[in-house]
Formats: C-alpha cells, structure tokens, sequence
C-alpha cells in the first residue's frame, strides 16, 4: 500500500473530491496549516494505483507541482481495499497494474550499490562451492538466499519495455561484473579447499551428486529459467513480493556459476563448458521470459515502432546497440550448444532404453543415464555416460556395457565411453494371513497350491514360500 498526501487549494477542492469519488478510493481532507488557504488530501491506494491516481486529479484541474508525498504503508484499514486491488493490481494489462515509473522503480530497488552487490555476489558463489563440494542442498539454498542477481537480472527487462536504455546497458554490465566476481570467486574457494587438503585434488567431481547437477543444460534447468523469468517480472509487475522470485533466479545462476569455478581448479574443461552453456542458457531465457512476459502484460504494444520512432544517434544509443546485438549472439550460441547436448542426451536415453529392453536384462531397473556435455568435440572426441542400473540377483551382466557403448554410439554418432553402476537390493515378498496384511492377501488361501514340479523349476525362494503355506493351511491358527 501507498499513502498519497497532496496539498488542495480551497478552489479545487470540489473538483479533486469528485474525481476520488469517481475513482472509488477512499480518501481524507485535514487542515494544511502554515499554508494558504486548503487541505491535505490523504489516499491510502495500491501500489499500482498511485500514478493513475495522480494522474486523475491533475486532469481534474490540480497543480502538478503542487506539494505531493507518496510513501510505504505496512498496515492500513481501507473498507473497499479488496476491490481496489482487484482493479489496479490483480489485472497488470493496459491502464492497470503497476505503471512504467512503478516497475522502473521496484527494479531499481532490487539492485544495491555496487560495492555490495559484488560482495553479495562473492559471498553466494563462496557458499555455493561449500554446499556443492559437500553434497549439501540445504547449503546451496543458503547460497540462493543471499544472491543479488534477481536486480540486476530483471532490469534489463524492465527497462527494455518502459524505454530506458540507460537501464538496459547498466543492467548488462552489472550482470557480467556479478558473475565475473561470483565465478572468481567460486575459483578462489574452490582453489582454497583443494589446497589446503579440506576436499582431495583427486576428488572426481563430476560424480558428486550436487555438482553433476549443474554440469549440463537440460529440459528441467530450461524449465526453472522460464518460470523464474516469468515470475520475477508478474511480481515486478504487481503489488506482489519480488524476493520469492529473487530465490528463483538464483537458483538459475548461482550454482551453475560455482560449478564452472570448481571445474576450472579441478581441471575439466568439459565440466567447465557444460556449466557455462548452462550458465548462459539461464540467463538468456530468464531475460527473454521476463521481457515477453511484460509484453503479454501490456507494458508495450510495438517495440519495433518504439524503437524506430525514439532510435537517435548517440553514445548511449550505441551502447544500447552493443548490449542487444551481444545478448542476440550469446542467445544464438548458447541455443546452438544447448540443443546440440539435448539432441544427443535424448537419443542415448532411447538407446539405453532399448538395450535394457532385450530379454536378457528384463531384470535389471534403470535409475538414471548421466551424459557428460556433449561440446561437438571442442575439448574431448569422447563422450562419457553413465548408466545407473538396479538389479536384484547376482548376475554380472557383464556385457552391458558394451552392449550400451555400440547402441549409443550408433545413435548419436559420436565416440562415447560408457560406465555401468549397479544398485544392489534385496526383495522380501509380504507373507501372514489376513490378519497380517490387506485383505487381498487373505485371496491366496483359495488359489491352487504350486506343483512340486513346478517349485522345482522355480527358485529356493519360492520353495519356501509354498513351504509357508503348506503349513499355514494345515494350521490356520
């Protein structure tokens, strides 16, 4: 909520209390003592609302430079609030919703003086490698919480729909300084723990659980960037709280960004490549979300027109110039290299699937295909997968996993190795009467003993299994 204080003169007074009316606010003249002849106007209003507000009273024939202070209110008892709300906040298209100056603002707001946002953004890559290294999410999260990309980030949205080129470049700088500082960082940290013994250098961190998730871009990462884009400009663009979505935009940044400085003090290019497509995938979808998601919005009808009918010829013109064509090329190479690994991601998936399909491994359960980034052959001609498999007899199936390297190979066309993890687990069949379990259980008293023939050709398990119930029948009690 807002509270709008502005100074009416005595003779339009009438004019300002009929145009509030129309607006359906509440409102509330008092005294303006020490100042000539009026009153003080008091309207408690939305957010979203202020502009529209102001904008009606000065058509309604109030001085624009007339005395005016907005400030934030944390509590207010308004009896039509609700529908207030629902007018100017709930539907952000055309007049409603939060107006330009608004969003320009709360953005602005997202974003701290420079020297702590490069701090911040040291301390969340610091924390990031900790709780990566650790295998810790909860950490990782802490790492989220205290990033400060969520400003920076949606900025550039912001000012691209409202016209602020000014914006849009200072937002690009600050992007890149951010994640140039948090992936510095992230090496330091990670320089730090791998010297001083706390994490082995011969550690393989690629197959810690945390890391492996942030190695390569993939249809779920996509998925959070989108929403994160989505919900940071629906909370820009409303009276709702931006610092949820903050969160959300740094889970797309941060880790990522942390796992490129892990991979570059461990030494692995290809660990260093994946996350910064992923990197980069993120960031350009979370710009490019919160931009057509203003647009749906209404913030702007034509950008083409805009920018034809404002485009002028000067320095900071040329940066905004520079800034679009850079995020137009890092767009084109980051899809280039995200849907590349995609393709051959999904196609060893379907050719692990159809290996573990043939008869001979109806058995065993697939858990999880891991795929290495797939960088076309930049750093390395190999590939690595790695294919988790649950199995619950002793049998060694020890040729699955050339079995796995020809189908994949022939699939993506690309020279893979492959790694075959089993999972070992142990099944105990439910076994009581009807008192013991669910009453579908109490079904087997009426079925057909098994033949002796029958067990003989089945297994230990079985035999006593028959065994149980051979006895069982014999005595119910």
């Amino acid at each position: 909520m807002r509270l709008v204080q502005v100074f009416v003169p005595a003779e339009e007074q009438a004019a300002v209390r009929e145009a509030l009316g129309e607006m359906g606010v509440e409102f509330l003249f008092t005294d303006a003592d020490g100042r000539r002849d009026g009153k003080l106007a008091s309207v408690p209003v939305p957010a979203g609302a202020v502009d529209t507000v102001l904008e009606q009273l000065y058509d309604a024939g109030l001085d624009e430079s007339t005395y005016t202070v907005v400030t934030d209110v944390e509590r207010a008892t308004v009896p039509n609030v609700e529908e207030i709300t629902d007018r100017y906040v709930e539907g952000p298209t055309g007049d409603r919703g939060v107006s330009n100056d608004e969003v320009r603002e709360r953005a602005t707001d997202l974003t701290p003086d420079t020297v702590t946002y490069l701090a911040f953004a040291i301390a969340s890559a610091v924390v990031a490698v900790g709780g990566l290294l650790l295998d810790s999410a909860i950490v990782i999260v802490g790492a989220m919480v205290i990033a400060p990309f969520a400003g920076s980030t949606l900025s550039a949205s912001v000012g691209a729909v409202v016209s602020d080129r000014e914006m849009v470049v200072d937002s690009a700088s600050s992007q890149v300084a951010g994640l140039a500082v948090g992936y510095l960082g992230a090496v330091a940290m990670s320089l730090a723990l791998q010297r001083s013994g706390f994490v082995p250098s011969t550690l393989d961190v690629g197959h810690v659980g945390q890391v492996g998730a942030f190695v390569t871009p993939n249809v779920l990462t996509l998925a959070i960037a989108i929403a994160a884009g989505f919900a940071g400009a629906l909370a820009l663009a409303t009276d709702l709280p931006v610092s949820i979505a903050g969160v959300a935009v740094a889970a797309a940044i941060v880790p990522a960004a942390a796992v490129a400085g892990i991979g570059t003090v461990w030494g692995e290019p290809l660990i260093v490549a994946g996350a910064t497509v992923l990197l980069l995938m993120n960031i350009v979808f979370i710009n490019l979300t919160a931009y057509l998601t203003f647009l749906a919005l209404g913030y702007r009808s034509s950008a083409v027109f805009d920018i034809r009918e404002t485009a002028t010829v000067s320095l900071r013109t040329g940066a905004y110039a520079v800034v679009v064509l850079a995020f137009l090329l890092v767009a084109v190479l980051t899809a280039g290299g995200t849907y590349q690994h995609l393709v051959f991601e999904q196609r060893a998936n379907d050719a692990v699937q159809e290996v573990l399909d043939d008869d001979q491994y109806s058995s065993l359960e697939l858990a999880a295909v891991e795929t290495e980034y797939n960088d076309a052959g930049v750093f390395s001609d190999e590939v690595s997968v790695t294919v988790t498999v649950g199995r619950s007899t002793d049998l060694e199936h020890e040729g699955l996993a050339a079995a796995l390297r020809g189908a994949i190979g022939a699939a993506t066309e690309r020279s893979v190795g492959v790694d075959v993890r089993f999972v070992d687990y142990q099944h105990a069949a439910a076994v009581g009467d009807d008192r013991d379990g669910p009453w579908w259980l109490s079904i087997r008293r009426w079925l057909p003993l098994p033949t002796a023939h029958s067990v003989a050709e089945s297994s230990p398990q079985a035999a006593t299994l028959q065994a149980d119930l051979v006895e069982e029948r014999a005595d119910p009690a």
